[in-house]
């Protein structure tokens, strides 16, 4: 970076992280882009198409004229739908005006932290966590605190962890069950845990990210904002990007304390205004109809994730966890640290993940962006065919490490 750049940028974006899944996927397009073939595991999008009737109802509503602007928290008709979708799904219980619609859940949790922190308190983050979350804490002006479990606990934090890393400062709690990166799900006795640990803080809130929520192999989805003792102090977000593989439609909502929502709606109000008008549309009608393409995705994952496993056992060094949900693998790669193929020496998983990416053109991400050094994350949202040559090239070039 020039001294000019240097000088006239601001210090929030000189100090931000690029996101870590954003820049492999940067660096596989461009080795793609000098003819090489190159296997991306490094993105969390669904590779399956949006169901072809979701597709219908958004064109129907450019039909119907929906091409101006929305109100600010979502078109009424989604708003009305997302409320019956947390009822039915989550227990749930939401009027309209604690709906926010934005453009993804990305920009809710980024509406939240500019609506609830204030410089100096701190925001506890259970790790291994998606990696724009500390950033997006630090651009709200908080701290990010990292509350981390490791492969030996599935990565799930524990009450007392959660307990011993509360203060005088901490604003609110922030998770993702089923989690990216990891694919751990939550049981209800877990969630319940730590609602009471959270409960007992009359001012602590909690923000549940549940993006992944239909990409769930367990018997039941369970929503920490259903226990009575957290209800009212629970900001729930999801959106329609994995469940529905609509990533590129940029939809996602939150269900919040009314005046927690009537905060979000006055930033996005000055910062995007209302979200994409025939996607609210065809949002409204993919929560009330049929779900059953998103069931097919679901089991199309459930099936690769067993073949991934299955794959990777035959990777000497890779010690991996047995996800629940999502569609990642999050293996401990510790084992190859410190050595080398006599050209290049492993020192961590950012290193390892480049060492994959140039000699075995497979594209995963690091876990050090995901508070994770000692891992990295495999996506297996693709086919059999890609999951199948992945794993061949990494064992091949791993082999050289010694």
């Amino acid at each position: 970076m020039d001294t000019i750049a240097a000088q006239l940028l601001s210090r929030r974006v000189l100090e931000m992280e690029e996101s870590a899944t954003l820049r492999m996927a940067q660096l596989a397009r461009n080795l793609t882009a000098q003819g090489l073939q190159v296997i991306n595991l490094s993105l969390g999008e669904p590779d399956f198409d949006t169901p072809d009737h979701i597709k219908e109802a958004a064109k129907k509503a450019l039909d119907d004229g929906y091409t101006k602007y929305s109100p600010v928290p979502g078109l009424v008709e989604l708003r009305q739908a997302i409320v019956r979708k947390f009822k039915r799904d989550n227990d749930l219980d939401f009027s309209l005006n604690q709906i926010v619609v934005s453009n993804g859940a990305k920009q809710s949790l980024a509406n939240l932290s500019l609506a609830l922190l204030n410089e100096g308190d701190e925001a506890i983050i259970l790790a291994p966590y998606w990696v724009s979350y500390y950033e997006i804490i630090r651009l709200g002006g908080g701290k990010p605190v990292a509350v981390k479990a490791g492969i030996e606990q599935d990565f799930k934090v524990t009450p007392p962890h959660l307990k011993a890393a509360i203060t005088e400062h901490t604003k609110f709690v922030l998770f993702s069950s089923p989690c990216n990166p990891t694919g751990s799900v939550y049981s209800r006795e877990e969630l319940k845990g730590l609602a009471d640990v959270i409960a007992k803080h009359d001012n602590l809130l909690i923000i549940a990210d549940e993006i992944y929520e239909y990409i769930n192999f367990t018997d039941q989805h369970v929503s920490i904002g259903a226990f009575d003792n957290v209800r009212d102090r629970t900001i729930t977000v999801n959106g329609f990007a994995k469940g529905f593989a609509m990533t590129g439609w940029r939809l996602g909502y939150m269900g919040a304390p009314a005046w927690i929502a009537e905060a979000c709606t006055k930033i996005q109000g000055q910062v995007t205004s209302g979200a994409n008008s025939f996607a609210q549309k065809a949002g409204a009608y993919a929560l009330d109809a049929d779900l059953q393409p998103t069931y097919e995705m679901r089991d199309a994952f459930l099936r690769r994730r067993d073949l991934t496993l299955q794959l990777l056992e035959d990777v000497p060094g890779l010690l991996s966890n047995h996800p629940q949900g999502a569609f990642y693998v999050f293996p401990d790669v510790s084992y190859y640290f410190g050595k080398s193929d006599g050209t290049t020496t492993i020192q961590n998983a950012d290193d390892l993940a480049m060492y994959i990416l140039e000699n075995a053109h497979v594209a995963l991400v690091s876990g050090s962006g995901f508070g994770a050094d000692e891992c990295i994350r495999i996506s297996f949202a693709a086919s059999d065919e890609d999951l199948i040559e992945a794993t061949r090239r990494m064992k091949e070039v791993l082999g050289k490490l010694k």
